[in-house]
């Protein structure tokens, strides 16, 4: 059995701070989403909501939230939260409700109202969360960690400042002809170079913001899109949320005194690697097959860290790979052709679910100005606290 499903409707809520609840944003996703796919909501059986921990109670049950704020008429619902994965984590409990025939159709929703500032995590004090732990312990909010990634890449391959600002440079360019972007204005590297220093290397424009927006697919059934006329629809053909691949410690080891291959701990996998990998194996594809990638870039130069993880090129050569323009417009391989978290920032719930919406728009060529010419194959990559991480496959 294939484990395809159609995507018969995307739809997004503008990214921004707009001061309304995450509710309005997520259903005028789902609003949008519907209206793409030709379907009213009283066409659809199940919803699956992406949570976010900042809604208070209504947005620990994200799935009944959207459900009863776009009417409540018996629908399934169902809730789901894995950090910055959630929104693929609701598209993979989705998709599994339609394989096993529990349903033909299902709506996929994710948005977010996010506050300012690191230090006032939601719902007060949480001495048992890592993020709250490292907040107020160590000072280490995340542009702390996007700057350690910076610098180990620094010490390693070589990379550069200058490097890392052409990354928001592209992205910013992107991010102008997107209308749902946050921020549409291109910048320059010197604009990058200066704008005021956050954790050194990285300065404020090599790093996202924190947004309000919303997102929304419609996905259904193979035969269900068939007997809607969707004719040859974009399709989800694998989501991953795997967790990084070391070898396990000594004691759990197999019998080492033997010679059998058995015997040897496996290659390990970085989180991002094994992200990637478990996509393209259920993909039956590989990096050479796609026509563009969707990554989470918290930082510019995570986002370089992504195109060797998505195996676009070898450890240390990311740098060099931007430089040529083939992640660009126009380039071999675009990465953030949405303009990415750079002119979005993070709606978190929603952000893996954005991005699937952009593969749809380019798989189905209605990029407009971002269009990436000829796309017929694409991946989303991210990743999130206590190893939630995401990549999903789309084919057209």
């Amino acid at each position: 059995m294939t484990g395809d499903v159609a995507v018969l409707g995307a739809g997004m809520h503008p990214w921004g701070k707009w001061g309304r609840g995450f509710t309005d944003y997520g259903v005028a996703a789902a609003r949008a989403a519907l209206t793409d796919a030709g379907l009213h909501w009283s066409a659809i059986p199940s919803v699956v909501g992406a949570n976010t921990v900042r809604g208070g109670y209504p947005g620990q049950v994200a799935g009944a939230t959207f459900a009863r704020a776009l009417g409540a008429r018996g629908a399934r619902v169902l809730s789901v939260y894995a950090a910055c994965a959630s929104g693929a984590h609701a598209i993979a409990a989705a998709r599994a409700q339609i394989l096993a025939g529990l349903c033909e159709v299902v709506l996929v929703v994710g948005a977010d109202a996010a506050p300012k500032g690191f230090f006032a995590p939601a719902g007060g004090e949480r001495p048992e969360d890592p993020d709250w732990l490292r907040f107020r312990l160590l000072g280490a909010t995340n542009p702390a960690y996007f700057a350690l990634y910076a610098r180990r890449r620094m010490a390693l391959f070589g990379d550069t400042p200058e490097d890392f600002a052409l990354v928001k440079v592209k992205n910013a360019i992107a991010g102008a002809a997107n209308p749902y972007a946050r921020y549409r204005t291109p910048v320059s590297a010197a604009e990058v170079a200066a704008s005021p220093l956050v954790a050194d290397p990285l300065r404020l424009l090599d790093i996202c913001a924190t947004s309000d927006g919303g997102a929304a697919l419609v996905l259904s059934s193979l035969d269900f899109a068939r007997r809607h006329g969707a004719g040859r629809p974009v399709r989800i053909r694998a989501v991953s949320t795997v967790t990084p691949e070391y070898p396990q410690p000594a004691l759990d080891l197999p019998d080492i005194a033997t010679d059998s291959a058995a015997a040897l701990p496996p290659a390990p996998r970085s989180f991002r690697e094994s992200i990637a990998g478990a996509a393209y194996e259920e993909a039956g594809i590989g990096p050479e097959d796609l026509s563009l990638a969707e990554v989470y870039d918290l930082s510019t130069a995570l986002e370089l860290q992504w195109y060797e993880d998505l195996g676009l090129c070898a450890p240390g050569e990311a740098a060099a790979l931007l430089r040529t323009g083939a992640t660009g417009p126009g380039g071999r391989i675009p990465v953030n052709p949405s303009g990415g978290l750079a002119s979005f920032g993070e709606a978190v719930p929603a952000q893996a679910i954005a991005q699937v919406c952009e593969l749809t728009w380019q798989l189905r060529g209605q990029a407009d100005r971002r269009q990436v010419p000829g796309a017929r194959t694409g991946i989303t990559a991210n990743q999130g606290l206590f190893g939630h991480g995401s990549a999903v496959v789309a084919v057209r």
